[in-house]
Formats: structure tokens, C-alpha cells, sequence
């Protein structure tokens, strides 16, 4: 009689014991707030590619395009245009995606959205996110040219990065990197506004707000 009892209560402890370690196996885990914004902010940084079409400004025949493409969490400008005088241009990215105004002015100023001084992208002494810098056209008018960065983003929550809804701007003249706020660069004569695929809005045909006359 005492072995089938110390028997049945050996098997009781048995069937406790693995009842607690099912439930450990079992457990489940819940992520925090913080977790699921992290997994958001690896959404935003997929890879994306946008082509902007640039359309001629202040009576120019400059046109072409500006291939925006992100991957492994940097963005990479691919331009090509033609209809420019040879020589050196600047391109910069404004603050508006608007480019309805005939001299490109609908955009604004630089993109700055660190409100630092203008200059040479990479400067000590501070530079615009819009600050992309000079490129050379052959004697044909035409130029290639490519630019990558880590600093912008394409349409992540970070508006610091974030370049949708921007425009790119190419000048007539050379970016001299000191003259403040935008390097001298002269008139502005291409413009295309930075628009996601799927949005509807044209920004190309938006009404101008601003009429800066800021290069």
C-alpha cells in the first residue's frame, strides 16, 4: 500500500513538473511600442526608385531627367540632361516641389532643413541637404553626373532626410559654395518636382506660393 501510494505521488510531482515547463516553452512574447517603430523605420528605408522629369525654366531648352534610387540605406541621384551652354552648372535641391513658375521661383529656396549656412556638401562649416554641387556640360549641352548620400531618404518619416516633395533645381551658372544662402548660382533653368509613384498631385503644375527671387 505505501509503494502505490509513494508511487502515485511521484507521479502527481511528475505531471506538475511537466505542466511548468510546457508553459515555458509556451510563453509568449509581446514586443514594445519601441519595437514596432524600429520595424516601421526598416519599411521606410526599402529600396525605392523615383525618375523626375526636368523641364526647361527662364526661357532655356535644358531638360532631362534625375533618377532618385535607394538601397542599403543611401540614395543615389543618376542626372542626365541636355540643352545646357558648356561648361560648369550647379544643381541643388529647393525646398518646394513646385515648379510652375516660369522661372522656376515656385520652389523656394535651398532645402534646409538642418538651418545651417550654405557650402560644399561635407563642410565643417555647414552646407544645405539640397547643396549637391557643380557638374560639367560637354560642347554638345549635355551632361551626365551622378551624386549618393546617406543623408537624404526617399519618403521615410524623417523630414530631415526625407527629399519627396522637393525639387530639383539646375542654375545657370557655377555654385561658388560661399555666397550665402544659395553659392551665386545664377537664373534657374531646369526644374522637376520630387513626387512618389502613386501620387496624384502634379507638381509641375502647381499654383507658385513664393516668389523669392534667392537663387
Amino acid at each position: 500500500m505505501k509503494h502505490t501510494q509513494l508511487a502515485a505521488v511521484l507521479f502527481m510531482s511528475l505531471c506538475l513538473f511537466s505542466c511548468k515547463e510546457e508553459n515555458k516553452d509556451t510563453e509568449v512574447i509581446t514586443t514594445t511600442d519601441d519595437t514596432e517603430v524600429n520595424f516601421n523605420e526598416e519599411e521606410n528605408q526599402e529600396d525605392k526608385e523615383i525618375t523626375v522629369q526636368l523641364e526647361p525654366k527662364s526661357d532655356s531648352k535644358v531638360s532631362g531627367t534625375a533618377m532618385f534610387t535607394q538601397e542599403n540605406g543611401a540614395v543615389t541621384l543618376t542626372a542626365k540632361l541636355s540643352g545646357l551652354k558648356e561648361g560648369t552648372h550647379a544643381m541643388h535641391l529647393h525646398e518646394k516641389g513646385d515648379c510652375s513658375a516660369a522661372d522656376g521661383s515656385s520652389a523656394g529656396g535651398h532645402w534646409n532643413p538642418t538651418f545651417e549656412d550654405h557650402g560644399e556638401w561635407g563642410a565643417d562649416e555647414g552646407y544645405h541637404r539640397g547643396d549637391i554641387g557643380n557638374f560639367e556640360a560637354n560642347a554638345d549641352g549635355n551632361a551626365e553626373f551622378t551624386f549618393s548620400t546617406d543623408q537624404w531618404c526617399i519618403g521615410c518619416d524623417d523630414e530631415k532626410m526625407n527629399i519627396v516633395g522637393k525639387a530639383v533645381i539646375v542654375h545657370s551658372g557655377v555654385d561658388d559654395y560661399t555666397s550665402q544662402p544659395s553659392g551665386n548660382a545664377g537664373s534657374r533653368i531646369s526644374c522637376g518636382g520630387i513626387i512618389e509613384e502613386g501620387n496624384n498631385t502634379n507638381a509641375n503644375n502647381n499654383t507658385a506660393t513664393d516668389t523669392t527671387t534667392t537663387n
